[in-house]
């Protein structure tokens, strides 16, 4: 391909917690490059997923959902959410239309039209809502003047979805494509590997108890029979371990499973996975943590 025939665009994917962020950029780039969960906030960090059609490449930006923070993480999720906003050539505003328009959605769109920030107004889970539903949130939005335009998806059933996709092709400008054309993510295999096993954990424990763990990778290697992989997730109390143990080591073994299935998938061989529960309190408080994350420890 000529070089100067490219073209490049990030593109930030801005949402209340539980928009559907993850979904579609996962659908956009045709793979699965950031985790999914039912429950809120689950993405910590920003994940890009790569999309190449022809001679343009998008980096599509799946950003930490945007709510009023509590916490030292809070506040470093959110910051990093408005950071990737500032620098994306395109922003999504993507809203989950069985909720309506929540305070969360409303402050992101008064935060958007105080940066003096356009962005393209995606309507989500329009399969779960009746069509007549949608034309009054739309009229509602627009009112801000911050919208160039707007879509009604559903990220879950691809409905709408391409033509989401060809109009973010359609606007990206001219330039050189920042990664190699058959990546699919920038995120090492170790940070992956560690937020898949985030995923599970989410999947198979309750209430509050996942936002409360950490997972981290200490080794990755490739073997002749398949990937060793060893992660350690950290919980903040005694308690929290034994839960995550379960009776016997029943939860942990149900985690491991489902996590080695959905690893060995992802990288096409198989994986050895072992994982190890620790104690660290005031894991939140750790800057390496934060590091890790592509988090500001400050924010």
């Amino acid at each position: 391909m000529d070089i100067n025939s490219q073209h490049f665009a990030f593109v930030a994917v801005l949402g209340a917690p539980n928009a559907g962020k993850s979904t579609l950029v996962n659908r956009l780039v045709g793979a699965k490059v950031s985790i999914v969960s039912p429950k809120v906030q689950t993405t910590r960090s920003r994940i890009r997923g790569i999309l190449v059609e022809e001679n343009t490449q998008l980096v599509l930006v799946d950003t930490p959902g945007i709510f009023k923070p509590a916490r030292r993480l809070d506040r470093a999720m959110v910051a990093s959410a408005w950071t990737e906003a500032e620098d994306s050539d395109l922003r999504l505003l993507l809203v989950d239309v069985s909720k309506g328009i929540n305070s969360d959605t409303r402050a992101i769109v008064k935060q958007l039209k105080q940066n003096k920030q356009k962005a393209v107004l995606v309507l989500n889970k329009i399969d779960l809502v009746s069509k007549d539903q949608l034309l009054p949130l739309i009229a509602d939005l627009n009112q801000e003047k911050i919208f160039t335009d707007t879509f009604m998806i559903s990220a879950e059933t691809g409905e709408n979805t391409d033509e989401l996709k060809q109009y973010l092709i359609s606007r990206a400008p001219r330039g050189l494509w920042m990664f190699p054309g058959d990546e699919l993510s920038d995120l090492p295999n170790r940070l992956f590997a560690a937020e898949v096993t985030r995923e599970k954990l989410f999947m198979h424990l309750q209430k509050e108890l996942p936002y409360m763990l950490a997972v981290e990778t200490n080794q990755f290697q490739e073997q002749k029979n398949g990937i060793r992989i060893e992660q350690t997730i950290y919980v903040a109390r005694t308690a929290q371990k034994s839960i995550v143990l379960g009776h016997n080591g029943s939860m942990i073994k149900k985690i491991g499973a489902a996590a080695r299935f959905e690893l060995s998938k992802l990288f096409d061989r198989p994986v050895h996975l072992f994982l190890f529960v620790k104690v660290k309190e005031n894991w939140q408080e750790d800057p390496a943590q934060y590091s890790d994350w592509g988090l500001d420890f400050n924010a």
